[in-house]
């Protein structure tokens, strides 16, 4: 059996995100971000389909290196399946964030945002989560790293399509 073979409860779901800062965080700009931080963490953390989430010993992973950019922040976990994801992403305490998320973060213009199937218990590592985040951007959406609008279902993890 090949790791393509596995039934669909052998994946989660990986999702990495970054944003880039529009001041320092512990500058009074982003109060309402930072202080937000924990509590949305403990709602994703309680959430339904909810598998892990990047974080060092702050408890989140802000200050968690991504991309060389000392401006940009990364937010990683993994999930059972998009509808969890999704779930968490539109809903309560977490949509009233997106919602003001041009008050904190630059707008990019290439995508900040990727997801891809992992074996079930596999941790992602920022490098990984890099290597995605750059293949979606250099080539758009493919089984190897995809967007909510462009995804692919579990077991669709082959080789990078360069």
């Amino acid at each position: 059996m090949t790791v393509n073979d596995r039934p669909a409860a052998a994946y989660e779901l990986a999702q990495v995100n970054i944003a880039r800062l529009k001041a320092p965080l512990d500058s009074p700009q982003l109060k309402d971000f930072v202080d937000a931080l924990d509590p949305v963490n403990a709602v994703a953390d309680a959430s339904d389909g909810f598998v892990w989430r990047l974080q060092s010993d702050s408890g989140n992973a802000t200050d968690v290196p991504v991309l060389g950019d000392d401006w940009l922040i990364i937010n990683m976990s993994t999930w059972r399946d998009i509808d969890a994801l999704t779930a968490f992403m539109y809903q309560g305490q977490h949509r009233e964030l997106l919602a003001r998320r041009r008050d904190w973060f630059e707008r990019l213009q290439e995508a900040v945002t990727a997801l891809w199937w992992v074996p079930a218990g596999h941790r992602p590592t920022v490098a990984e989560a890099e290597e995605r985040l750059l293949h979606l951007r250099a080539q758009g959406a493919t089984r190897y790293a995809f967007t909510l609008r462009a995804s692919f279902p579990p077991g669709s993890d082959g080789p990078r399509e360069d």
